[in-house]
């Protein structure tokens, strides 16, 4: 999520961005689905790429079923539309039934990219992922259905630094449906996760049950923005809005439309889950969007969320947990059951998260 800042005040709300490259377009094509297992996709690969041998050799290859994808997100609707509501229901239904985690890294497990290792432990092991691995498995269910999409890397803000990351290092699908573009994100997390497609046009405010989203886009880059509400902390006198930032929209991050492929955040892969400067390594974490909210575990910080519990104020609710009681939330609140043991850790200062 976060990496080193290129430079302080970037743009949204308020201030100027910097120019990027635009997009070329993806071609994809609808696959029978009735009973069928799948083999992965690879973006714009040959099939004699290299990566796509070592795929087909491994012990996943040819495994990938889209039914136990839906199975695994609790999606019953139809599968034949490929219209925008189906696209809204299945990245609601996988945001609601597969955390934001990185609990692996705090596990001492390696967090992989490779398309199979990620259905596995999606899919089959019920775990969850951040956005190269939640990203990466909605694309490939998306794809598999037919739908239109192209991979895209984002920079996300830092708060604390007040700028963008220097590189890509976060993951996101621009599908085009009915001729328009949106932008979708099962991989984000928190409270800036959306819970809608957002269609790609600058300046309107999208609003959503988390908040009011809205896209701004100067010289090729687009900016996501979200308007703040302020929070009620049960026995606290006053509501109180985001202390890292005094402004009414919180920046979220910046992108261009240039196509990605995944291979190009192998290195980001790397530094995230490794670099002391990366939150993924200071802090354990565990999200999961609800019907009305979100729950987290940041170490041992056990937060629920209800939004718009009044008009324009959040419901915050936080609890610390002691060591025994990690595993039972995980299972209870997450239905997360780890096969290693979990080193909690919320080092690093304050989270901008939330």
């Amino acid at each position: 999520m976060l990496l080193k800042p290129s430079g302080a005040g970037s743009r949204l709300c308020p201030g100027k961005p910097s120019s990027f490259r635009k997009q070329s377009s993806l071609q994809s094509r609808r696959r029978n689905l009735k009973t069928q297992s799948l083999t992965p996709w690879y973006n714009k690969r040959g099939d004699n790429h290299p990566q796509h041998n070592q795929f087909f050799s491994s012990p996943f290859a040819g495994t990938m079923n889209i039914q136990d994808y839906f199975t695994r997100i609790s999606y019953k609707g139809p599968s034949e539309n490929l219209d925008l509501e189906m696209l809204t229901a299945i990245l609601q239904h996988q945001i609601r039934a597969v955390p934001f985690e990185n609990l692996s890294i705090h596990c001492g497990d390696t967090i992989e990219l490779e398309l199979e290792q990620v259905y596995d432990k999606i899919v089959r092991r019920k775990r969850g992922g951040w956005c190269l691995e939640n990203n990466q498995l909605l694309s490939w269910a998306l794809k598999t259905l037919g739908y239109n999409l192209t991979l895209l890397g984002a920079k996300v803000f830092s708060p604390e630094n007040n700028a963008y990351a220097d590189e890509n290092n976060h993951l996101l699908l621009n599908v085009v449906q009915d001729g328009k573009s949106y932008i979708v994100d099962a991989g984000f997390g928190t409270v800036y996760q959306m819970w809608e497609p957002m269609e790609l046009i600058s300046g309107k405010d999208q609003p959503q049950t988390p908040g009011i989203f809205r896209f701004l886009e100067e010289k090729g880059t687009w900016y996501l923005e979200k308007s703040k509400r302020k929070v009620y902390i049960p026995n606290h006198s006053d509501a109180k809005p985001d202390p890292l930032q005094a402004s009414d929209c919180r920046k979220i991050y910046a992108f261009t439309l240039e196509p990605r492929e995944i291979e190009d955040f192998r290195a980001q892969c790397a530094y995230l889950q490794t670099s002391p400067n990366s939150v993924f390594v200071t802090k354990s974490i565990c999200t999961l969007q609800t019907t009305d909210g979100i729950r987290a575990l940041i170490g041992w910080k056990y937060t629920e969320i209800k939004f718009n519990f009044k008009q324009n104020m959040d419901l915050v609710e936080t609890t610390i947990l002691p060591d025994e009681e990690i595993e039972k939330t995980l299972k209870v609140k997450f239905n997360i059951t780890l096969d290693k043991k979990l080193q909690p850790v919320n080092a690093g200062g304050r989270s901008s998260m939330f």
